[in-house]
């Protein structure tokens, strides 16, 4: 069943305010929900399939980018635990270096927001944001189908940040469809664990041939998120935490997690429930949900300081 898009699924003709947009700041590295996710099968080469949704949340990490002559690409502000070769930002500018020959360097810095290993997309949305802005700032002129190839090669959750539209994700998470889903606010909680996606993957009780759905079956269902039983065995702390959210709504896991949210109609209800979060001993956030990512916004105020026109001539 070929769908171009969600609006019926999730109805809302609200557009949420744009935000990264001024020339003047930082790249926008926006995270990413996973709606629902559903495991319905597996690869010869181990790679998992499967069926979500991802939409794009208004917390950002911030990058800049400061243009070099010389080839060399540094991140000035390393996060200890993650080493220069593994470095979604590194590796991002490195693959389009090689892949558009391009002769000049960058000193990378990143505004580390969104928690790392939450399942919030940020090491992906990070190396999206580095892709899109330096075939901007380096003039490398690829078109979005190259860059969310290169992407592709950086980790599966890469393209739909490249491609900055919330997607209906199939395959490893690179076959997508534009949707629109609706624009929830969310409680999204943070728990003090750092849940390993390799293990649960590895997890030999992962449910790996749940049903494929339609998108008639989501709007029935919600779908769910076949990770749950899994990391709620192993990390009792994101049981915990998503037994509390519970008391506002269907709690869900994001991704792998271990970052578990639920969706308010309005932000005050959001906040209300931020506040009452206070009263524990973990840590959160209200945010939006946004069908655009800010990166494209991002993208034009650049192209328009820059007189290019958002085809790139």
């Amino acid at each position: 069943m070929v769908v171009q898009r969600l609006r019926t699924v999730l109805d809302t003709d609200s557009r949420p305010r744009s935000i990264g947009g001024a020339p003047g700041e930082g790249w926008p590295a926006p995270g990413k929900l996973n709606r629902f996710l559903h495991i319905v099968g597996q690869r010869s080469d181990g790679y998992h399939l499967l069926q979500t949704i991802f939409q794009f949340i208004s917390v950002c990490d911030v990058l800049r980018f400061r243009i070099q002559d010389a080839e060399q690409i540094v991140r000035v502000d390393p996060i200890p635990e993650i080493p220069p070769e593994v470095d979604l930002t590194i590796r991002a500018a490195k693959a389009l270096q090689q892949a558009t020959g391009c002769r000049r360097g960058v000193e990378i810095s990143l505004d580390k927001r969104l928690p790392v290993g939450g399942g919030v997309g940020g090491g992906s949305s990070d190396a999206a944001t580095t892709l899109v802005a330096l075939n901007e700032l380096w003039k490398t002129r690829l078109d979005t189908d190259a860059l969310a190839q290169l992407g592709l090669g950086l980790g599966a959750d890469v393209p739909v940040f490249v491609r900055g539209h919330a997607a209906w994700a199939e395959g490893v998470g690179e076959r997508l469809t534009i949707v629109e889903c609706d624009a929830s606010w969310f409680l999204v909680v943070v728990p003090d664990v750092h849940v390993s996606t390799k293990d649960i993957f590895q997890d030999f009780t992962l449910t790996r041939d749940t049903p494929e759905i339609t998108i008639a079956d989501f709007v029935a269902s919600g779908g769910g998120n076949d990770c749950e039983p899994v990391v709620y065995r192993r990390y009792p702390q994101v049981a915990a935490v998503a037994h509390w959210l519970s008391r506002f709504g269907r709690a869900r896991l994001t991704g792998t997690g271990g970052c578990v949210f639920v969706a308010f109609p309005e932000e005050a209800q959001a906040r209300q429930a931020h506040e009452d979060l206070s009263a524990t001993n973990w840590t959160g956030f209200v945010t939006q949900g946004l069908n655009r990512s800010p990166l494209l916004d991002r993208v034009d105020a650049h192209r328009r300081l820059d007189g290019v026109d958002s085809d790139g001539a």
